[in-house]
């Protein structure tokens, strides 16, 4: 009964017009980056963090949130018509969904990829409510060690989900945790790694730094890369399917929100590795696996389903354990941060209309993505006309801008541009800035509850291993660092006996 008495409270929050104008502008922003190849929903939301510190933190927090699952939706229109996935998620569905596209199917594509979106949305939604009260009611119960060690547990998972070399992501992590100690020493005041600066005493700004990785960054990559695009131009017709066509879609749809949910959750998980897992089941177990990769609406009905399902429910660590399970989810957390809100299992029951406002924007978000995205279709394909010379000099401004009013510091703007360069020469030399962006966003955190568990035990280090839920924790993230470094243990030792 309180589940429904809280979402009550939560669509009388999220239906107030202040915030359900700002749900609306979320979704169609995150529509527009989707829709955008270089643009993403880190490089957006890192820029329009600035904007929110004068919002009630419900509104801004859902605005952010119907950025990154519309982003998703938008991502699949780029798949579809262009072959060019707007999003990392929507790469597989550019595999059959352009296949379709150029077939005459576009508009059928079209509608099963939102379709999908919307019940995957909606039912993950429903998760969320479910089960993050629960967790964070378990959250509770833990000390300072057990969330030290559920920290360390999301970072090496993220290292095991990273695409790449496992050293190199590991390197990272590593890099993020020391650029996080800039500042003052929480016990003993002291300033570490500042060089004399007055500016890094409070340490770095994470706004700043998320501009520079993920906004500025992306644009010298773009740049130094361009792409040449081909937009689909036949007219686009049929969207509604027919009712052998919804049979087809309703098995891929309920196991792609399934998987979505299920690894959402995970960090380092989200929508990216879900979309890939719901393509692979499909094929696995399709009687005609041939058909994959020629225009099987199986193959956009899973994984627009999966990622957009994994991009809701990797809301649930954010919000009850304060641990991202990605990067927008870590940008996330920042902006929590900046409006006083500390993220964890002290959210729902200190913040209730924060928490389950933001629960129920999703309903609302979902369904205005379903109106956005097929009636407008037309709209969003005009915009894949627009020229990239023209639309990163108008990015750029607004980054500085955004940037410069943080503390009204031109400190500010020299951080961005340094972690803008850092940025791309990681993507340079492979290396990916999630992971570095995770610890830094963390940093901060494992060094206080790694302080305060020592105080607790008097210096005693046994306490993180003799403490049931951290020596658990701990035993998993171990796990998890092994069984990602046997393939390329295995891979080293076959190399060695061909030689």
């Amino acid at each position: 009964m309180d589940l429904f008495t809280n979402l009550q409270t939560g669509l009388g929050v999220a239906a107030s017009p202040s915030n359900l104008l700002y749900c609306f502008i979320g979704c169609v922003l995150g529509t527009f980056i989707g829709v955008l190849p270089g643009l993403g929903p880190s490089a957006t939301i890192a820029m329009l963090l600035p904007i929110t510190f004068s919002m009630d933190p419900t509104a801004s927090l859902i605005m952010l949130a119907g950025i990154y699952y519309g982003a998703q939706y938008g991502g699949s229109t780029t798949a579809i018509l262009v072959n060019l996935p707007g999003e990392a998620s929507s790469v597989v569905t550019a595999l059959d969904g352009h296949q379709m596209a150029r077939k005459g199917q576009a508009g059928l594509a079209l509608s099963t990829a939102a379709i999908g979106s919307f019940i995957a949305g909606t039912i993950a939604t429903m998760v969320i409510a479910l089960f993050a009260p629960t967790l964070a009611s378990i959250a509770l119960k833990f000390g300072a060690a057990d969330y030290f060690s559920v920290m360390i547990l999301g970072l090496l998972a993220s290292i095991v989900l990273a695409q790449g070399s496992l050293l190199k992501a590991l390197a990272m992590i590593v890099l993020g945790l020391l650029a996080g100690l800039v500042g003052t020493d929480i016990n003993s005041g002291v300033n570490r790694f500042t060089f004399d600066l007055l500016e890094l005493s409070d340490g770095i700004d994470i706004v700043a730094a998320a501009m520079g990785v993920f906004g500025l960054a992306e644009i010298i990559d773009n740049l130094s890369n361009p792409e040449k695009r081909s937009t689909y131009t036949g007219a686009i017709t049929n969207l509604l399917p027919t009712r052998s066509q919804l049979v087809r879609i309703i098995g891929p749809v309920l196991r792609g929100t399934g998987i979505g949910a299920a690894l959402g959750v995970l960090p380092g998980g989200g929508a990216l590795l879900s979309s890939f897992a719901s393509y692979a089941v499909e094929k696995r177990i399709s009687k005609e696996p041939e058909r994959f990769g020629t225009g099987a609406i199986e193959g956009i009905a899973g994984p627009e389903s999966a990622n957009n399902a994994g991009s809701q429910t990797s809301f649930i660590p954010m919000l009850t354990l304060g641990i991202p399970s990605n990067v927008v989810m870590a940008l996330m957390v920042g902006a929590m941060i900046i409006h006083g809100v500390q993220p964890g299992p002290a959210v729902i029951r200190e913040q209730p209309n924060l928490f389950w406002g933001l629960i129920a924007s999703m309903w609302l978000g979902n369904l205005m993505l379903l109106v956005l995205n097929l009636p407008l279709v037309g709209v969003w394909v005009r915009l894949l006309s627009i020229p990239y010379k023209l639309l990163f000099p108008a990015v750029m401004v607004f980054t500085a801008i955004g940037v410069f009013s943080l503390n009204n510091s031109n400190f500010d703007i020299y951080v961005m541009v340094f972690f803008g360069l850092l940025g791309y020469f990681l993507r340079v030399v492979d290396c990916e800035p999630a992971p570095f962006f995770l610890a830094l966003v963390l940093s901060p955190m494992i060094e206080q509850y790694f302080s305060r568990a020592l105080m607790m035990s008097r210096g005693d280090l046994m306490t993180f291993v003799e403490r049931p839920i951290s020596g658990t924790l701990l035993a998993s993230a171990a796990i998890l660092l092994v069984l990602a470094a046997l393939p390329s243990v295995r891979r080293k030792r076959d190399e060695a006996l061909k030689e």
